[in-house]
């Protein structure tokens, strides 16, 4: 505390002020509300003050909103395990259909929970040639998009 507060400057004695307002609003409110919501409710009770001030002061006051959904760890990583090798040198050219297929898994949320989907692309063609989507991250549901990839009447040709 300053030992002088009459010399205290604007900046802090308007903080000194918002402070116990920000908390109440967040309290009132389950303690979910993150800055954006505190500065609007803030706003609809006529309090003006700048959203990225209320950002700082809730922040160092140690209040947060709460996150919706849940965090998916998608790379569980192996720090023994051998590093694949970059068979293409990072050059995504074919002179002709199925000379270099790429491949790779993504996720996507939807409202039933994650998806996972796996894909295998025709370097040439540009063009998806297997695919598979899967609830769960597995081994086999990548294979299972090679395995179409192979098999694919287009990639016979």
């Amino acid at each position: 505390m300053m030992r002088e507060p009459h010399k205290r400057c604007a900046r802090a004695l308007r903080e000194e002020v918002l402070a116990p307002e920000i908390q109440r609003v967040w309290q009132a409110n389950m303690q979910v509300y993150g800055a954006d919501k505190v500065w609007r409710q803030l706003a609809r009770e006529g309090v003006t003050v700048a959203r990225c001030t209320v950002e700082r002061l809730m922040r160092r006051m140690g209040l947060g909103g709460v996150m919706r959904g849940k965090v998916v760890r998608t790379t569980v990583g192996d720090a023994k395990a051998a590093c694949p090798l970059d068979r293409v040198n990072r050059q995504f050219r074919a002179e002709r259909p199925n000379q270099l297929w790429v491949s790779d898994f993504t996720y996507v949320s939807t409202w039933q929970g994650w998806l996972y989907v796996a894909f295998v692309i025709d370097v040439f063609a540009r063009r998806i040639v297997g695919w598979r989507v899967s609830s769960s991250m597995r081994t086999d549901f990548v294979l299972d998009a090679l395995e179409q990839a192979l098999y694919s009447p287009a990639t016979r040709a």
